[in-house]
């Protein structure tokens, strides 16, 4: 019986932790369709937070790459005074990267909404 009692209490501690990191990511990163992604991006910091090898492959043109996991040690390279526009391969690592930067001090933050996955502008890739 206290077997199912803690079951119980993990499920619902991963859907309450859920539901809060969705709703803090809502309030903190605008997600941008492309349409509207396109429009601000090139003039603000383009950050590409997938790791290197996925960057490589294929990026939009202009981004730099700062991986989620390289995020917290590089976080100064992103300047506070200009918007933040962020992307990942299908936008989960994104709206991360976001709410690491909000708590940050950053508060211009946008992630693509869908990720690079559903990109259809300008990439650059390594030959």
């Amino acid at each position: 019986m206290t077997n199912y009692i803690v079951l119980i209490i993990l499920i619902v501690a991963v859907i309450a932790y859920s539901v809060f990191t969705y709703f803090f990511q809502k309030r903190t990163v605008k997600s941008l369709t492309e349409e509207e992604f396109k429009v601000g991006y090139r003039k603000a910091q383009l950050i590409d937070v997938r790791e290197p090898n996925e960057f490589e492959e294929g990026h939009i043109l202009g981004a730099r790459n700062i991986p989620l996991s390289q995020l917290r040690m590089r976080g100064k390279e992103i300047r506070t005074d200009q918007p933040v526009y962020l992307y990942c391969q299908t936008g989960m690592r994104s709206g991360r990267a976001g709410q690491t930067l909000y708590r940050k001090g950053y508060r211009n933050l946008y992630h693509l909404q869908g990720g690079f996955k559903k990109w259809t502008g300008k990439i650059k890739t390594k030959k």
